[in-house]
């Protein structure tokens, strides 16, 4: 159903049924197809949690019908993963399209510090089938295990999966150095045996200085 027509654009082949994907992603479709946008960031209540990472919230289409969409933000590069049964974790402004029979919704991972206490939110797609998300930049998947635990800055991180452990630490990031640190620097730690998704550009947000 989903396959990467290049790099950055995401085609989608329907035969009658749907595919959820950002609000305003599609760049062109054959075929008879109907549109509508749905509301809220996942389903149920949870899943309109504004979100405090990136400040934004989850806005996001369905697509039905018979023939070929294509999806597309920013010149992002894609990246598909099949789920089976299992859960990803991922930034809501990584996210380009689900199949429509994924479970979406909303998940509180931490808190940024006992300084702030204010929670962190992360969008979860859960069930069998593919998700498309993007980065800036080709994405680096890195292994976690029992031995080698991970830490990622929060700019860079995109999304996870797999048994994972997440934590926040304090620590040092590359903006503290060059004197743009705002506050309390953080870093992710992944602990246990499963998949991080990174990218090799940090987004424009305050996620690690607090």
């Amino acid at each position: 159903m989903f396959r990467l027509q290049d790099s950055k654009v995401l085609a989608v082949d329907m035969t009658g049924d749907a595919v959820k994907a950002k609000n305003g992603s599609m760049v062109a479709y054959d075929g008879q197809m109907t549109f509508k946008k749905l509301t809220g960031g996942g389903d149920g209540i949870r899943g309109m949690v504004t979100r405090r990472l990136t400040g934004e919230r989850m806005t996001v289409m369905e697509a039905k019908g018979h023939g070929t969409c294509w999806f597309a933000d920013r010149a992002s590069e894609i990246n598909l993963v099949h789920l089976q049964g299992d859960k990803l974790y991922v930034e809501s402004s990584n996210l380009l399209a689900t199949d429509a029979a994924l479970r979406t919704g909303t998940t509180f991972t931490g808190l940024r510090g006992a300084s702030q206490g204010n929670g962190l939110f992360t969008t979860t797609v859960e069930g069998h089938g593919q998700a498309a998300i993007m980065s800036d930049g080709p994405a680096v998947v890195l292994r976690v295990s029992a031995q080698y635990p991970l830490i990622v800055d929060p700019g860079a991180y995109i999304a996870h999966q797999g048994n994972l452990r997440q934590s926040f630490q304090s620590g040092v990031t590359f903006r503290t150095f060059i004197g743009e640190g705002g506050g309390e620097a953080f870093q992710i730690r992944f602990e246990g045996d499963g998949l991080v998704y990174v990218q090799p550009s940090e987004r424009n947000t305050i996620a690690g200085d607090l």
